[in-house]
């Protein structure tokens, strides 16, 4: 009981840092535009994606299923507290730095690792496994593609409109795409703490069947929203600044083209990474915008975290998860 309890507690703080750590990228665009002012695009976000997360569990469902098969593990819960810890530990740092990674990767990345520490390979789903990691890398490349498009149909839509007049009226419309984009990430980011959570509760025989709790989605949809209401400036600066200067028409570019692949997974119940979609967006859109004006460096700071993420938590969820076993 008290694991499970521990299991329960690193889900829900998984969730809150999430908050505060990817749902700075949904309001990213909307912030630095100027459509809104940073308390109101977090109370706003804190809303929505107290929203888009009662409301799913397809997500929570491929997290719960198709990762690690709990039948060939025997100590479920070590694998889970690892896994946890680990990917806490790779948001905090990369929070802290200020890059914008991915915390669909880290628990991804983790929940593998542990498992592998555990009991070997065949404890992990590779078939579930691999559709899950191609989800996380088709979806910047289709943001990526998607932003460019979405831009050059912003462009010929537009093109006799004045520029001034145009801002104000995309300024407007930006506050609606913000709302979709937090709206989204709730559907999909915070599946995966529910996810965890009732894996837990199978594992203990609280329950027989991998289906998603209402009390477990609302505990998560509410750490979520209090993570959110932190904020996450520093996140918020470099994908809101860094990557290109946004102006209104772009912001609107980006979150529509990002809410569509959100949304799109989320139908098929697969996670993706808001951060990586959304920062690959804004990357489609800038070029599309203009090659020049889109900060490269930035990018491919982004793309190596992207990249690293899934085997570094992996060795330190491997590690914990090992070091677990000697003590519990």
């Amino acid at each position: 009981m008290i694991l499970l309890i521990l299991i329960i507690i690193l889900a829900l703080s998984f969730d809150l840092i999430n908050g505060f750590h990817d749902t700075a990228n949904a309001i990213a665009t909307v912030v630095s535009t100027k459509a809104l002012t940073l308390k109101r695009a977090i109370i706003m976000a804190a809303f929505m994606n107290f929203l888009g997360a009662v409301i799913s569990t397809g997500v929570a469902e491929t997290i719960a299923k198709d990762i690690v098969d709990l039948d060939k593990i025997s100590n479920g819960s070590i694998v889970m507290i690892a896994a946890l810890i680990a990917a806490i530990l790779w948001n905090l740092l990369t929070w802290y730095l200020g890059i914008p990674s991915s915390s669909s990767h880290a628990l991804i990345g983790s929940l593998a690792g542990a498992a592998y520490a555990s009991v070997g390979i065949h404890a992990i789903k590779l078939k579930g496994f691999v559709k899950v990691v191609s989800s996380l890398i088709i979806s910047p490349l289709l943001a990526l593609t998607v932003g460019f498009l979405m831009f050059t149909l912003i462009k010929i839509l537009f093109k006799k409109a004045n520029a001034v007049k145009a801002n104000k009226g995309f300024r407007k419309v930006q506050v609606l795409t913000a709302a979709l984009q937090a709206f989204s990430h709730g559907t999909n980011d915070a599946q995966k703490s529910m996810g965890i959570i009732t894996m837990a509760l199978v594992s203990y025989g609280y329950q027989t069947e991998m289906t998603i709790p209402h009390w477990v989605q609302l505990l998560c949809a509410l750490a979520m929203t209090v993570g959110t209401s932190i904020g996450g400036w520093r996140i918020i600066k470099t994908v809101g600044t860094q990557i290109m200067k946004l102006k209104p028409v772009n912001a609107v570019a980006a979150d529509l083209s990002s809410v569509l692949i959100i949304q799109i997974a989320t139908r098929f119940g697969l996670p993706v990474s808001t951060t990586h979609v959304v920062s690959c967006s804004i990357m489609g859109v800038g070029a599309s915008y203009r090659v020049k004006g889109v900060n490269w460096g930035t990018a491919k700071k982004m793309v190596s975290a992207w990249f690293t993420t899934i085997p570094i938590t992996f060795i330190i969820s491997a590690a914990i998860c090992a070091v677990l076993n000697l003590f519990l």
